[in-house]
């Protein structure tokens, strides 16, 4: 069974907020403008429009592509499900001009000759 939306759009907050420490999110209100995507990430003097779905097979709502297209031309946008995560992340902050998270390095394996 697919996670709830909102259970999605959490777990992506708190994901955003560990990788871009000190952002604003808002949630935008689905009322005030249809189609208008589901988060703003303010981070610095950048900002990002995020549309969340509960997996990629999710149809798009009126006017949805319009916005995510109209805001990806002023700044950064993306649409969202599990499992592409990482890399929106990735791109949000290529986007917001900060290096991407390191990896751990992996240990030296010593070679006894």
């Amino acid at each position: 069974m697919a996670k709830l939306e909102s259970k999605v759009q959490a777990d992506f907050i708190k994901k955003i907020e560990r990788r871009f420490q000190g952002c604003i999110v808002l949630k935008n209100d689905a009322t005030y403008k249809q189609g208008v995507p589901d988060l703003l990430v303010l981070y610095g003097r950048h900002w990002a429009a995020v549309e969340m779905k509960r997996d990629e097979d999710m149809c798009f709502r009126p006017n949805q592509e319009w916005y995510l297209e109209r805001m990806g031309s002023m700044s950064f946008s993306a649409l969202v499900w599990p499992g592409c995560e990482e890399d929106v992340l990735d791109d949000m902050a290529r986007a917001f001009g900060v290096g991407r998270r390191t990896r751990p390095a992996q240990p030296e394996l010593l070679s006894l000759a």
